[in-house]
């Protein structure tokens, strides 16, 4: 491959990393633009922020990937229509191809009255927040001790964990519109929570819920095993609160008092087969939950101020590609612009499927340079105009320099990891902002 090729990737996550160091190794120079200072995107803010082995052995694959000299890094840049540069812009640069790969932005929300009540917030912030990534960090969370979580999958069960373990609050509900055989949560993500389960809690809703599973003949023994099959494996509890389950219940407003939010109003549902899948459906019966707080679990979309066309919460992707892989499209309709990881399909699977999405998406867009002659756009341009946006931009050096600074801060707190919670302080320590 003739290293003059130039292709410019939007996100510094496991997809973009992964397909950047694919593009990479095949010798084509590959320019990341990220939103954030540190790489990383959701091993870094995503993923719960104990589990430090896993993270590390990602990061380390991200450095390898980031230490290749056709791979350069500008951090602290928003690609988005009132970003730093918008989409357009970085499309008349010249580049040979763009991967855009900067996750699932966009927030999803139900369009419910109360939505905008203090104490509803969406998952996607909670998660940020605690897992220490500016601005989200220095948001104000309103944590009561009684808290509904609407959704039934590992995120929620990383949010039921903080809220226990680290706010200390009395009860979690986990509201699910469906039945405990469609809880999607995996059995090793349930095994960090399932010692706060309310046991008797749990069996009488169970039986609550018994009629309407039997109704389609779904076995309630088996969505009681899918919940508790993780019991064998739990880690001990090492707060008070419980964690209970309000299934077949779908949210329909929040209501609040002087601006706070104060219960959870939800319809009752049934279950139907439709199509060969088992839907929920309102009965019109609607009850009050109260709760302190309201967090939405219900997945992503992505953000169309990015400025890439979207439809029904996606980028349109071409659906007749030119180069699949394995029958999947990359290509959105705009020739050169390819999409990968959650930004391809917003919310589906987690790290391992982050890498395999960008790496196969690297290597359609191989299969797409092989058909054009490189454009000849060099680095001192692409310099020129990114050092020409007036706010620090971070390149792979200055990272190198941050995380040294992280990890001795981390030792001389005795902390097994330790991340600045604000750009003032990352900037402070790459030496790019003077210290107030």
């Amino acid at each position: 491959m003739d290293a003059t090729y130039r292709v410019a990737i939007i996100g510094a996550g496991p997809a973009g990393l992964f397909a950047a160091r694919e593009l990479a190794e095949h010798g084509v120079h590959v320019t990341v633009f990220n939103r954030d200072i540190k790489p990383g995107g959701l091993v870094e803010y995503g993923i719960y922020p104990d589990k430090h082995n896993m993270k590390e052995m990602l990061r380390k694959q991200f450095r390898i990937a980031l230490d290749n000299p056709s791979l350069d890094y500008y951090g602290n840049v928003l690609i988005a229509n009132n970003g730093d540069l918008t989409f357009e812009e970085l499309r008349n640069m010249g580049f040979d191809a763009i991967l855009v790969a900067a996750g699932a932005q966009g927030t999803k929300w139900l369009g419910l009255p109360g939505e905008e009540l203090e104490g509803v917030y969406h998952a996607k912030d909670v998660v940020y927040g605690y897992n220490s990534l500016p601005p989200y960090s220095q948001k104000k969370f309103r944590i009561g001790k009684r808290c509904a979580i609407i959704g039934g999958g590992n995120v929620m069960v990383d949010v039921a964990r903080h809220l226990i373990e680290k706010k200390k609050v009395d009860e979690v509900i986990a509201v699910t519109r469906r039945g405990p055989i469609e809880l999607n949560f995996t059995k090793d993500e349930m095994k960090h929570v399932i010692s706060y389960l309310d046991q008797d809690g749990f069996e009488n809703e169970m039986k609550r819920v018994e009629p309407v599973l039997q109704a389609v003949n779904q076995n309630p023994e088996v969505g009681r095993q899918k919940v508790l099959e993780s019991l064998p494996k739990a880690d001990p509890s090492s707060a008070d609160g419980k964690l209970y389950f309000d299934f077949l219940a779908s949210p329909t407003a929040m209501l609040g008092e002087n601006g706070e939010m104060t219960k959870l109003e939800v319809e009752d549902n049934i279950l139907i087969e439709k199509d060969g899948e088992i839907k929920a459906k309102g009965t019109g019966n609607k009850r009050t939950i109260d709760v302190d707080t309201i967090i939405f679990a219900i997945g992503d979309v992505v953000d169309e101020a990015l400025g890439l066309q979207t439809s029904r919460n996606e980028f349109v992707k071409d659906h007749e590609p030119r180069f699949p892989i394995n029958g999947v499209s990359f290509e959105t309709t705009v020739d050169g612009i390819f999409i990968a990881g959650w930004s391809r399909k917003a919310s589906n699977g987690l790290v391992g499927y982050a890498r395999r999405d960008g790496t196969n998406a690297a290597q359609a867009i191989l299969q797409f340079l092989q058909t054009r002659q490189p454009s000849g756009l060099s680095t001192d341009t692409i310099d020129a105009k990114v050092m020409n946006l007036n706010k620090p931009v971070i390149n792979k050096d200055e990272i190198k320099r941050l995380e040294a600074a992280e990890a001795e801060e981390a030792k001389r707190r005795g902390l097994d990891f330790f991340k600045c919670s604000t750009n003032e302080e990352m900037l402070q320590i790459m030496g790019l902002v003077e210290t107030a």
